[in-house]
Parts: C-alpha cells; structure tokens; sequence
C-alpha cells in the first residue's frame, strides 16, 4: 500500500507471530515498518537507518532490549521508545523510564492503546512560543536549547520529562490534575491504569528537589500536581 506519511518505525520482538501481526497492522495504518527479531539485528538497523519511533521487546537474544534502550537514547535524545514486555513488574518500568524509554506497555495488550500511543509520541511536542524562557523561584527553563538550570546547576532532563516540567512551570501555582497532564504530555483522553504519571513526577522530584533545599513540585492529594 501507499505510505499516508513519512514515518518510519523501528519494530524489535523475537516472537515471530506476533511481530508479523504488529508489522502488519502498523503498515496498515500507513507506517513504514522495519522488524527485527534479535537484538544484534536491532542495533544493525537502527545504525543503518533513521527511524521516527522505535517500539523495543525486552527478552530478546544476543542483546536485551534494555541494553538497546540505552544505546538508541545514547545516539537519538529526542527518538521515541515505547517499550513492549510481559514484565509488568515496577522496577522493571523504573528501569525502562531510567535508561530513556518514554513509555511502557505490558503484554498483553490491545492493538487500540499500541496505536493510540504511537499516535501521541509521533506527534512533534509543541513547546509554548510566548517566551523563550521562563523562571521559578531559582530555577530557569530554556525552552529554545531544552535546557533546566537550577541554582547554577544543569539538570538533566528526557525530553518527556521536560514536557511535564513545562506543563507545571507554565501553570505555576495552579493544580494540573492527572486528566490534563494526560491530555497534553501523553495526548490521551482517557486514563490507562498505569502509573506513569506518578513515575515521572518521582523521577522529576529526584532531579528538581532533592538535591535543593526548597521543594518546588507540590500534590494535592486527590487533584493533581502543581509548581511554587
């Protein structure tokens, strides 16, 4: 069939069958897809080409997907990787979310959420164009160099990271709930029962407030989150 966009995607999953249906239904719906079932191909394919998305298998031979999440974030900061495991347990995400995955579904799945989130992060973030830069308290946001200064020291940040702080920063002192943060950082409108969203607000408390004496990112049990 005839492309309806430029995308390309980068499949890795070592159970055959399942990787056919998936290549299949991504091609189906217009995405250029590449498979690979090993991780040795992976690191081959993904050195030879240049992808849009890359959606990684964790058990996989001669080299893990989490190795591979590690060496594709090395060489594309702003790529797209949504990992697929029947490992649903925490440390496992944490992991994941650690070495620069921007999301994480468990198998099994249904093909609707699979697409749904690769729609959202197909998406190019729209960062607000009022300023290049915006101030709380002793932190500065570059938005133009996607930078995070805090009291002289950069932080480091992965580019869904620094979409949520955005989201907070712009709203300062008001409560975002769960709802919109889903709306405008992941573009859902509907929940999906994971906890992503408390994830990355812990992984932005580690990086933010912890090494500061002033705590800037606040929850208001029961309604969301919110910057001071």
């Amino acid at each position: 069939m005839v492309m309806e966009n430029s995308y390309k995607i980068l499949l890795v999953e070592d159970e055959i069958k399942l990787a056919k249906v998936i290549q299949e239904e991504l091609i189906r719906h217009g995405y250029a897809t590449d498979l690979a079932v090993d991780g040795a191909e992976a690191s081959r394919l993904f050195g030879l080409n240049t992808y849009s998305l890359v959606l990684l298998d964790i058990n996989l031979p001669y080299k893990n997907g989490f190795s591979l999440c590690n060496e594709f974030r090395s060489s594309n900061k702003k790529i797209p990787i949504i990992m697929l495991s029947a490992a649903g347990e925490i440390h496992d995400k944490v992991e994941a979310f650690n070495l620069g995955a921007d999301d994480y579904i468990t198998k099994p799945f249904h093909f609707v959420e699979l697409f749904a989130r690769v729609k959202v992060f197909l998406k190019r973030s729209e960062l607000p164009t009022v300023s290049d830069k915006i101030d709380v308290e002793d932190m500065q946001i570059d938005f133009l160099n996607k930078t995070v200064v805090r009291s002289g020291t950069n932080i480091n940040l992965t580019a869904k990271e620094f979409t949520l702080l955005v989201l907070l920063a712009r709203n300062k002192g008001r409560v975002i709930s769960k709802q919109e943060i889903l709306e405008k950082v992941w573009d859902l409108s509907f929940d999906t029962g994971t906890n992503t969203i408390e994830v990355y607000i812990s992984f932005l408390r580690n990086k933010i407030d912890k090494p500061f004496p002033v705590k800037l990112i606040h929850t208001k049990p029961g309604f969301g989150y919110y910057i001071k």
